[in-house]
């Protein structure tokens, strides 16, 4: 699917219901212009994560089977840990800060969760589980250093879509940056989850017995949906 500013989507975007449903929006300028300013970055700095990590949340779930979001920020952008869905890292890498508190709260709230050894977070995502950052790279070592550059237009019009298309998703807002995204959800149509975020910094103001885990399970199974199965 080559739009004619020469963006290829079936190149970053495996065959599945996404590339159907973001085909204009890569052919918008901001699009393009992120396009360019990506290309910059990576002939004269290190980005996180690789070029062929940076959609897969898009290709482990399949637009049609989203059952639950988690909106993240920034990617991670230490060595090797950001791989292109929100909080997880791959395998071999040392579970950051955030993710041990995720899985802390699981394991008070899922009845026999134990905590892994590692934080890749694919099983979730491959069960309907959108594990989506708001900016979808980050130069190594600098935080927040690809905000306002396109990301936020692009990831704001993705939620937008998930929220007009499909229906009974729920949205997990973490931490204020995400809350702020309320206003581009149908409250009619999906159960919106809300706290503090898994931040060490922050955890303890709200996170912490939330209890988001069993409540999406039980939402799901209420409208007849198959629950998510967290033990990764």
């Amino acid at each position: 699917m080559m739009n004619n500013q020469g963006i290829n989507i079936d190149k970053i975007i495996a065959p599945n219901s996404w590339q159907r449903v973001l085909g204009e929006i890569f052919a918008r300028d901001y699009m393009q212009n992120l396009a360019k300013f990506l290309k910059e970055e990576r002939e004269n700095h290190k980005v996180f994560p690789q070029k062929s990590d940076v959609f897969t949340a898009f290709n482990k779930t399949p637009f049609e089977n989203i059952r639950v979001v988690i909106l993240g920020q920034d990617p991670y952008h230490g060595l090797n840990q950001a791989h292109g869905l929100s909080f997880s890292v791959q395998k071999g890498v040392k579970t950051p800060p955030s993710l041990i508190n995720i899985y802390k709260e699981l394991e008070d709230d899922i009845k026999g969760f134990k905590i892994p050894d590692h934080g890749n977070l694919t099983k979730w995502a491959e069960q309907g589980v959108f594990l989506i950052n708001t900016v979808l790279t980050v130069r190594a070592h600098e935080a927040f250093s690809h905000r306002d550059k396109g990301w936020e237009s692009f990831t704001d019009e993705v939620i937008k879509l998930i929220s007009e298309c499909l229906d009974n998703v729920v949205f997990v807002l973490w931490g204020a940056p995400a809350k702020s995204k309320i206003k581009l959800i149908d409250e009619k149509k999906h159960l919106i989850l809300t706290s503090a975020h898994p931040s060490p910094l922050s955890a303890y103001r709200g996170f912490f017995g939330c209890k988001h885990f069993s409540k999406i399970n039980g939402f799901l199974k209420n409208k007849g949906y198959a629950e998510i199965d967290w033990q990764v």
